[in-house]
C-alpha cells in the first residue's frame, strides 16, 4: 500500500472518534490534510473547530469550515494529530512541520488526544528524526551550544519562521531514551519556546496504517 494511501487509511480510521456536539482540535502536517480532506464526512457533528496552525486554519476554511481561537473555546473534547516518530509509550516526535508549540498547546487543552501515523512512524527509540526545537531568535547560538552539550548536532532550518515569529533549530543524532526527562529538561533552556518532544502530554490513541489496515493503539 502507498504511504498516501496509508496516510488516508489513518485519516478515515479518526472520524469515528468525533462524536455529536465535539470541540475539536486540528493538527498540522500531510497526514491530518487527508483528514482535512475527509471531515466533511462528520460536520454536523463538529460543534467548534480549532487549528493548530495558519496553514490548517486556511485549509479548513476552505473547506468551507469557521474556526475558533482555543482561548475562546476552552479545553477541547478531541485533538487529532499526526507525529514524525511514535513509540510504544506513546511518547512522539512533533514539528517537522513547524507548528510544534501551538500542536502542544492543543495535545494539552485536550481531553483526548488521537495521533495518526502511517507504520513508517513507528520506532522503538525516539530521536531518528531529528528533534525540532523552538527558539526565540536571539537566543540562537546560545540554545544550540546548549544541545551540542547534550551530544546533538544542532541545525538552524532555513528560511523558516513560526506562526509565532520564532526560528525552529533541528536537533540531529539524540538518543532520546528518557523521553519525559529529556522533554523536561530541554525546555528549561532559556530561549527554548517548546521542544517537538511530547512525552509529558503522550497520545492517547495511536491510529496506525499499514499494509493490513489500520492497528488501534489505546493507552
Amino acid at each position: 500500500m502507498a504511504q498516501s494511501e496509508k496516510k488516508r487509511q489513518a485519516a478515515l480510521a479518526a472520524l469515528e472518534f468525533i462524536e455529536p456536539g465535539c470541540r475539536l482540535g486540528v493538527g498540522t502536517g500531510s497526514t491530518v490534510n487527508c483528514l482535512i480532506e475527509e471531515l466533511s464526512q462528520v460536520r454536523d457533528k463538529i460543534e467548534v473547530l480549532v487549528a493548530s496552525s495558519r496553514g490548517t486554519r486556511n485549509r479548513l476554511a476552505d473547506a468551507g469550515f469557521e474556526i475558533a481561537q482555543l482561548t475562546t473555546v476552552g479545553d477541547l473534547d478531541l485533538y487529532i494529530d499526526g507525529a514524525d516518530e511514535a513509540n510504544k509509550q506513546f511518547h512522539l516526535i512533533k514539528g517537522g512541520g513547524g507548528a510544534l508549540t501551538r500542536e502542544k498547546i492543543c495535545a494539552a487543552a485536550s481531553r483526548r488526544f488521537v495521533c495518526i501515523i502511517d507504520d513508517s512512524k513507528w520506532v522503538g527509540v525516539l530521536g531518528k528524526f531529528p528533534l525540532p526545537v523552538e527558539v526565540i531568535p536571539m537566543a540562537q547560538a546560545h540554545v544550540a551550544r546548549q544541545f551540542v552539550k547534550a551530544r546533538g548536532q544542532p541545525i538552524l532550518r532555513k528560511d523558516f519562521v513560526t506562526d509565532n515569529g520564532n526560528s525552529i533549530i533541528d536537533v540531529h543524532g539524540l538518543t532520546i531514551a528518557n523521553p519525559v526527562e529529556m522533554e523536561q529538561r530541554f525546555n528549561q533552556i532559556a530561549g527554548v519556546v517548546s521542544v517537538g518532544i511530547f512525552a509529558q502530554r503522550p497520545a492517547d490513541v495511536i491510529l496506525m496504517a499499514g499494509d493490513s489496515g489500520v492497528t488501534r493503539l489505546e493507552r
